[in-house]
């Protein structure tokens, strides 16, 4: 094991930061993401969510990209591994891009468990 580096550290930050970049710049999925999570932001200052909704709001969109981004990572190793069609390779490609549909919608319940309400009572006090 190598001695601690604060140098070597802030390279891997560099590189996390890279795939981010990589991520946004490759994948359609995550630019849709990225306007939802506008829209959603957007909203919460509207609406003036409260502190244990805005939790909820940054865990569900860190959850989405965190996904998109082991989502197409499997899907870029896959396919160096087996760049032949495999149904064995597709099952697992699916199953990680099922994984991403999951949290997607999870998180678009949650945006309407907390917005339905604030938009339904607009102007009201509910």
């Amino acid at each position: 094991m190598s001695k601690f580096s604060i140098k070597e550290r802030i390279k891997s930050f560099k590189y996390a930061f890279e795939g981010i970049f990589t991520l946004l710049k490759s994948e359609h999925n995550a630019w849709i993401h990225l306007v939802a999570t506008i829209l959603v932001v957007s909203a919460g200052f509207i609406f003036e969510i409260n502190r244990f909704e805005w939790m909820i709001i940054v865990a569900c969109i860190a959850s989405v990209f965190a996904l998109e981004a082991i989502n197409t990572a499997i899907e870029k190793l896959a396919d160096v591994v087996q760049p032949e069609k495999d149904d064995r390779i597709k099952r697992v490609k699916d199953l990680a891009a099922g994984a991403v549909l999951i949290a997607a919608i999870a998180s678009v319940f949650v945006a309407c468990l907390i917005f339905i309400p604030k938009i339904c009572c607009c102007g009201t006090s509910c």
